[in-house]
């Protein structure tokens, strides 16, 4: 196993310098070919592929918590597991067995990702990899059947003890700690990230991270967001070191998703391996042993009767010393979140746009203590509530900044779905509890200003007969294609009387039933309806098709229904002399 693996490599100094060669290796053969410190961080100057807005600290699904750094076996996983034996091959087979459940749940997320993201080319094993080094694989598949942990799996409390300092951005719901954040369930998310990331991979109509497959969906779309494709080695990089800021743990990583991508089979959900080492143990050292104290010899007759050592005369007790005054514990200096004390709008107005369209204004933010003096470095979270499909750029509903020098955050640029109304937009300071600002947006429906026949054929029918051709129009707005408009077409009594017509011309319904009015129609691409076809009654004239339009453009069609020709009636037979 990769936990036995491990201690070998800490069994002697040669062995200690072949195993950190061959680990060295690996790491370097499956990794970006960054530098890191010697705390696994990644080296000043070393481009992390993370863009000028990546959030600091903890801005990642995470929030930089532990996680396993035992490495795969060197050897290729042997799909056959073997019994009764402490070889590799043994231990090969063990590290490749993916616990059932948790084996589903990644593969069911790869199949939801490839319908709604196509572009992300996420491999399940990648999720696996992630799995395997935060939490083991759910602790080797400790799972009910629909994939919940028996038990949490909890990070270590974030205070800034060794890892970020979180204060409680859930109120204790998910972690069961209303001072400090932890990270939570199988892959470990923090929950000021699990509340805009989370994502109800099993259909329970439940978002929880305790759930594998709730919480390996979630993974899958984090990963996913701001456009990353994972078939390109850059952008992969960057989504998993989103995921925890740290070079050594992009390696290890790395390291499982090639190992993983050899082969791999199916145990028993709660047999799977578990890993030993965290990422936050010292790193083990054998120490200089301090040589013994060498006894004096006792004083008095010696053997052999020599003469005798004078008796020391007794040393005078020492003066205690009187105990040091404490010194107190140094004030820690607030960081900048900590002094936000308001959030003020930097001139963002009445934020509207038509259906598709982008918002022509971007929401800016000032992040200020109480004295109103702005405070950079700041993560800024823009939140979009309500129902509308509207987004982000990159396809996602929330977006975090950091605020600049000038203590300013600006949120991307927001694009209008195609449900209209009003939504809205809030943004919080992450890690801090205070008020935040509320911006409405209304999505307008697309509009069209002109309409007009594609040809210019009258449309004619003889009584109860069918029109030969198919009304179609073309809609417009400022000249251009005005596609996806809602349109109506009513056949009316008069120009004056827009009615709807009890005789004349008519379309028919699903069941062969005549209407005459359309009221569900819309146009395509390239801002054209083609109407479906006419029918006329018996009744004879000249007689009026409007077609409107979201945004005011009209059309009034004319329809010629002509008398039937008169059919001849045959003269009677002559009647016999």
């Amino acid at each position: 196993m990769a936990a036995q693996f491990g201690r070998r490599l800490r069994k002697g100094a040669a062995t200690t310098a072949v195993a950190a060669l061959a680990v060295a290796a690996l790491s370097a053969s499956q990794g970006p070919g960054a530098v890191g410190d010697d705390h696994g961080r990644q080296s000043a100057g070393v481009d992390l592929g993370l863009g000028a807005d990546s959030p600091e600290g903890d801005g990642t699904a995470t929030g930089n918590s532990r996680y396993f750094t035992d490495l795969p076996p060197l050897q290729s996983p042997n799909p056959a597991p073997t019994t009764g034996s402490d070889t590799p091959a043994a231990t090969g087979a063990a590290e490749a067995g993916i616990p059932a459940t948790v084996l589903a749940a990644y593969k069911q997320a790869e199949a939801s990702l490839r319908e709604s993201k196509p572009t992300c080319n996420l491999p399940w094993q990648l999720l696996a990899a992630i799995g395997k080094v935060e939490s083991g694989q759910a602790r080797g598949g400790r799972v009910d059947a629909n994939g919940t942990t028996l038990s949490p799996i909890l990070g270590p409390v974030l205070n800034g003890y060794g890892f970020a300092n979180i204060k409680d951005t859930d109120n204790g719901a998910f972690d069961g700690d209303s001072r400090f954040d932890r990270a939570v369930g199988p892959m470990q998310f923090i929950p000021s990230t699990w509340e805009w990331a989370g994502r109800d991979g099993n259909g329970d109509g439940r978002k929880d991270p305790n759930n594998i497959f709730d919480a390996a969906l979630a993974a899958g779309h984090y990963l996913c967001r701001f456009d990353h494709d994972m078939s390109v080695q850059a952008q992969m990089n960057a989504a998993i070191l989103s995921y925890n800021k740290s070079t050594e743990y992009l390696n290890t990583v790395l390291s499982w998703l090639e190992y993983y991508r050899k082969g791999t089979h199916e145990v028993p959900d709660g047999t799977g391996t578990l890993p030993s080492h965290h990422s936050d143990e010292p790193a083990t050292s054998t120490p200089t042993p301090t040589p013994p104290v060498q006894p004096s010899p006792p004083s008095g007759p010696r053997p052999g009767g020599g003469p005798t050592s004078p008796a020391p005369k007794p040393t005078p007790p020492a003066t205690p010393t009187p105990p040091a005054t404490p010194t107190p514990p140094a004030t820690p200096t607030p960081t900048p979140t900590e002094t936000v004390d308001h959030l003020t709008n930097m001139g963002a107005g009445k934020l509207t746009a038509t259906a598709g369209d982008t918002f022509a204004q971007k929401i800016a933010v000032r992040t200020d203590d109480k004295a109103g003096k702005a405070m950079g470095k700041v993560r800024v979270r823009f939140t979009i509530v309500g129902d509308t499909d509207a987004t982000f750029a990159g396809g996602e509903s929330v977006a975090t900044q950091v605020t600049n020098k000038l203590g300013i955050a600006t949120a991307p640029a927001l694009t209008a779905g195609e449900k209209t109304g009003d939504f809205t937009v809030r943004v919080t300071v992450v890690g801090r509890v205070m008020a935040g600002l509320d911006y409405t947006a209304t999505v307008a429906a697309r509009q069209a200003d002109a309409l007009a026949r594609t040809t210019d054929t009258a449309p004619t029918c003889v009584a109860g007969g069918e029109f030969a051709g198919q009304v179609e129009v073309k809609a417009t707005y400022k000249g251009a294609a005005a596609d996806k408009v809602a349109a109506t077409a009513t056949l009316i009594k008069s120009a004056t009387d827009t009615g709807e017509n009890d005789k004349g011309p008519y379309f028919k319904d699903a069941d062969g039933k005549p209407v005459r009015t359309l009221a569900a129609l819309t146009t395509d691409a390239d801002g054209l309806i083609k109407l479906p076809k006419l029918y006329a009654d018996d009744t004879t004239g000249t007689f009026l098709l409007r077609i409107t339009t979201t945004g005011g453009a009209t059309l009034t069609v004319e329809l010629t229904v002509t008398p039937a020709p008169a059919t001849a009636t045959p003269s009677a037979s002559p009647t016999a002399s």
